[in-house]
């Protein structure tokens, strides 16, 4: 029971050291003890608090400070990155998940060297299977995707709008309701498809099996 005590004076005790710098932080910033942070007009992130992907329960969050310096234009280049990466994640998650659930496509990847695309294994282990011939095509692809359309500042492209219409809405509060789920599921999706490299690196299996990490330290 006393050493109950004691841990429980630790762990509180660090978690008053957080808090009073966050109170001390707030207060100086506010005039506010409490943080009213509708009184923080110098803020710079009041220049992008209504941006697209500001949603609850975070709101606008910046930890590490991008968007300090207040510039648009440092901020629209990285939303447009954002976009674009969320976009790739997207379908990179969705190419975990599929082979899995639906199995994969007839026929052959490479009729010269008779690989079938069912004898290309799911996940990482696919990196080594695909032919170089392969390979080339995916990033001329990819290359011709990022050059062929203009983006550059100010242009629809640069906001990521390329002409696909299929999924959009007509009316403002639609399109705008559809853009901040794009933008939510694609943080999402980063943050699945690094967690599915993650499990697939260490225990060789897409859906990571835990039970062939047998090098696990926590064993």
């Amino acid at each position: 029971k006393r050493s109950r005590g004691l841990n429980s004076e630790i762990a509180n005790g660090r978690l008053a050291m957080m808090a009073i710098i966050g109170m001390f932080v707030q207060d100086g910033l506010t005039g506010s003890a409490w943080g009213d942070w509708a009184l923080y007009t110098a803020s710079p992130l009041r220049a992008f608090e209504n941006e697209m992907g500001v949603q609850a329960p975070l709101g606008f969050f910046d930890p590490i400070g991008y968007t300090k310096d207040g510039s648009s234009d440092n901020f629209n280049r990285r939303r447009q990155s954002e976009i674009k990466h969320g976009r790739i994640a997207m379908m990179a998650t969705m190419g975990y998940i599929t082979p899995e659930l639906v199995g994969k496509l007839p026929g052959y990847c490479s009729i010269s060297q008779n690989l079938k695309f069912a004898d290309i294994p799911n996940g990482l282990a696919a990196i080594s299977k695909v032919p170089s011939a392969g390979w080339a095509q995916i990033l001329a692809y990819m290359a011709w995707c990022e050059i062929s359309q203009d983006q550059s500042a100010g242009s629809p492209g640069a906001k990521g709008d390329f002409g696909f219409k299929v999924l959009t809405a007509k009316d403002q509060a639609g399109l705008t309701k559809k853009l901040n789920s794009e933008l939510a599921n694609g943080r999402l999706a980063m943050m699945a498809i690094m967690g599915m490299f993650f499990q697939d690196g260490l225990t060789g299996s897409a859906w990571g099996d835990w039970a062939l990490y047998t090098v696990s330290p926590l064993r």
